[in-house]
């Protein structure tokens, strides 16, 4: 990472003043960005009174590297940098008042995380047109970062409507397809129920005769006439009455 390759950044510290006075303290914004590809420009202001300003060299800040103990090479001192003040603790210190009862100076100090090295710049306090330009400065950028990133933002759904009308559209392709297969796989399915429905009635019936044709045609069935034997005949039962004068 190189200086010229340094995206602005912006952010609100924690602003602390240490010396009693009751003039409240505002809130701040502050930005760090390249002027040139041998400067990084620091800002703080409340929009209000009291604006900041100090401006470092490469040479400075490689000075800076030595003194807070930080290694490497200077693209890594540098992204150590970006970090520390995009994703750590940042603040704000007021140091002294002025004639208006305000802070001559401070210091913006932002630390990656607990336990590591500091980054500490002093600001000295920007009055009438240097505070004024300050302020235009920030506001000019910080709108412009604002504009980049909301284009990004535009970009991204943009994408993301795209990425889902495609998908649309091959779901749609996929059931069509799915479609044209089960019309290819229907008649296939169709005749083979019509053939095991068939063998099934051949197993059944062998002989070619039909169940119902059997029902309907029933047989008549005739009654004849049975010849009751002799010995199961009814006898005769009681005396023969015969006219004595036959007798004689």
């Amino acid at each position: 990472m190189e200086v010229e390759d340094f995206e602005p950044l912006f952010g609100e510290p924690k602003v602390e003043w240490p010396a009693t006075t009751s003039t409240p303290v505002r809130p701040f914004l502050f930005q760090v960005h390249a002027p040139d590809s041998s400067h990084l420009a620091f800002h703080a202001t409340d929009f209000f009174s009291s604006t900041f300003a100090a401006v470092r060299s490469i040479e400075q800040l490689d000075d800076m590297r030595d003194d807070i103990g930080i290694g490497g090479s200077w693209s890594e001192f540098l992204e150590y940098l970006v970090n520390s003040i995009k994703f750590g603790d940042v603040k704000l210190v007021l140091e002294g008042k002025s004639k208006s009862d305000g802070p001559e100076s401070a210091r913006l100090i932002a630390q990656k995380s607990k336990g590591m090295p500091r980054i500490s710049i002093s600001m000295l306090k920007c009055v009438d047109t240097a505070a004024n330009e300050t302020m235009a400065i920030l506001s000019l950028d910080l709108y412009k970062a604002h504009q980049k990133n909301q284009k990004l933002l535009i970009q991204e759904q943009e994408g993301r409507y795209q990425l889902t009308k495609k998908l649309s559209a091959e779901q749609e392709k996929s059931k069509h397809f799915q479609k044209q297969l089960d019309g290819l796989h229907y008649p296939k399915r169709h005749i083979s129920h019509d053939k095991l429905t068939s063998d099934t009635l051949s197993a059944t019936n062998p002989n070619g005769v039909s169940d119902v044709q059997i029902d309907q045609n029933p047989s008549p069935m005739k009654a004849s006439k049975r010849v009751v034997p002799a010995h199961r005949r009814s006898k005769v039962r009681g005396a023969l009455l015969r006219d004595i004068d036959e007798d004689d």
